[in-house]
């Protein structure tokens, strides 16, 4: 498939997957909560299709979007999500908390930050010439320990990029009654360079992305990516409180949207209806998988 179309598929199966999520919520068979990416796939798919595969990634609450960007295979989330043993985790780890490979993922807010950099720190003493990535939203910059992060990558030249995903709202909260100052300004106060995009263009992202990857491989230093964004979906569910008019208007920049205007719609077509049918294979086969025996669980079954 042309690099392009890919950049179209990868998030056009994050948007279906997650609609679907979204679909299957209020039937209960999905276990605990979720939080969507619907909006934002943009970021992840840029970001993801400049990968080289060795890189640790560490994601957040609102991961499926980079676990699906990041090459993962949709039927194991689904499965994790729908709390059965052939999930990623053994259905284990639900929406927030799950591992494939090097990608992990957890819901703790701040605390994925320290333990980012401190694995990129491991791999530095190792010589191992690998990086990692971490994904941050801008409520998180509400932790302490996101600083104390920054200030150890700076002072001890830690080869990670954080990524910002600031979608304006920190659970319900905006982000202009939560934070004094600007994100680019906190990293600098730290000795630390960003680059800061407003697009929702995947192949603007992309660009933005390698230059922010390439800085931190060549200078094994830490790196700051700003991408300011918007969730289209609530926080969680169905919390949402946010003005009807104001997401009416963020959705102009829809970045599937986007691709579309400039692309041949039949190829696209073609392309809807294969991720169409992964999503529904995906979360169908889940569905018929069996749940865990509790009884029986080990290390030993992961």
């Amino acid at each position: 498939m042309e690099k392009r179309l890919k950049l179209y598929r990868d998030m056009l199966l994050i948007r279906k997957f997650e609609e679907k999520l979204l679909d299957l919520f209020s039937s209960g068979k999905i276990s605990g909560t979720t939080h969507t990416y619907i909006g934002q796939e943009a970021n992840a798919v840029g970001v993801f299709s400049n990968i080289k595969g060795n890189e640790i990634i560490f994601s957040n609450h609102r991961c499926h979007g980079h676990f699906l960007a990041y090459g993962g295979d949709p039927y194991l989330l689904a499965a994790e999500v729908m709390g059965k043993r052939t999930g990623l985790v053994g259905g284990r780890g639900g929406s927030q908390h799950i591992q494939f490979e090097n990608f992990y993922s957890n819901g703790i807010q701040g605390g994925i930050v320290s333990v980012a950099t401190g694995m990129a720190l491991a791999e530095k003493y190792l010589h191992s010439n690998r990086i990692a990535l971490a994904f941050l939203g801008d409520g998180t910059f509400g932790e302490g320990i996101v600083y104390e992060s920054f200030n150890i990558a700076s002072l001890w030249k830690i080869p990670i990029l954080y990524v910002v995903e600031n979608n304006l709202y920190a659970q319900t909260t905006p982000i202009e009654l939560a934070m004094a100052g600007d994100i680019k300004s906190r990293f600098a106060s730290f000795g630390i360079d960003s680059l800061e995009m407003n697009t929702t263009e995947v192949e603007d992202v992309q660009i933005g992305a390698r230059q922010a990857l390439e800085r931190v491989r060549e200078s094994s230093s830490p790196f700051g990516l700003i991408l300011n964004t918007y969730r289209f979906s609530a926080h969680s569910k169905g919390d949402d409180f946010r003005d009807p008019e104001e997401i009416a208007l963020y959705k102009k920049n829809d970045p599937i949207e986007l691709f579309k205007q400039k692309h041949n719609r039949d190829q696209l077509e073609n392309i809807n209806k294969e991720v169409s049918r992964i999503v529904e294979d995906s979360f169908f086969r889940a569905d018929n998988d069996p749940y865990p025996d509790f009884k029986q669980l080990d290390e030993s079954e992961l």
